[in-house]
């Protein structure tokens, strides 16, 4: 396989795009150090998808301060072991999900606590955005099964899509991959895989960088 050459790699996309599993994948068959969002474990979670105006709040707040407190914790700690770090989120996914929970009161609130934290966080050397269309991503949150996920709607995960467009399109300093991959199944497809892999190899100028994975294979 060919060298990622990047020290710090994040891999994101939008809900069931299969960023965690690609970050998985990356970082085992190159021995890089895996940051994983821990989403799993909030608990408020799936009180949210039950009452999202109650506690759209205290979930954001609470992952801003987790994603921030393993990111510190994680590039502050030197490792001997890891050339490459691997995430499967950048910090300022916070402030996507949360432009679209909150109302703007408490946006205004949360983004001048978010502003505070963000220039403290590290910035990877390439950002790839792993992008499928919205009836996939419905698939695919229907295939893997999370209860709390099922409740989710179409233009839930286009607002969301949009919120991450607009934040590339809001900060040109960036290195963004963004990879179309469509319907492509890179975890059982080592064609595909390998795609991707070599894509990620390449360098990229700042700003944002648009590849359909389907024609590269052609």
């Amino acid at each position: 396989m060919n060298k990622l050459n990047k020290k710090y790699l994040v891999i994101e996309g939008n809900i069931g795009s299969g960023k965690s599993t690609l970050a998985k994948q990356l970082s085992n068959d190159y021995n890089a150090r895996l940051v994983l969002e821990t989403f799993a474990d909030n608990p408020f979670l799936p009180k949210f998808y039950e009452n999202k105006e109650r506690f759209a709040f205290p979930l954001e707040l609470s992952f801003l301060a987790e994603r921030y407190k393993q990111l510190k914790k994680d590039f502050d700690t030197g490792d001997l072991f890891h050339d490459i770090t691997i995430a499967d989120y950048h910090f300022f996914k916070s402030l996507i999900f949360a432009a679209k929970t909150l109302p703007p009161d408490e946006y205004r609130l949360y983004r001048q606590i978010f502003d505070i934290i963000y220039g403290m966080t590290p910035v990877p050397d390439l950002y790839v955005y792993i992008h499928r269309p919205t009836n996939i991503l419905l698939n695919q949150i229907a295939l893997r099964g999370r209860d709390y996920e099922q409740s989710i709607e179409a233009n839930y995960l286009d607002d969301i899509q949009e919120g991450y467009f607009r934040f590339f399109k809001e900060h040109p300093e960036l290195k963004v991959l963004l990879v179309n991959v469509e319907d492509l199944n890179f975890e059982k497809d080592p064609t595909i895989y390998q795609a991707i892999i070599d894509q990620i190899s390449k360098s990229y100028p700042t700003g944002i960088t648009r590849i359909n994975l389907r024609s590269t294979l052609s």
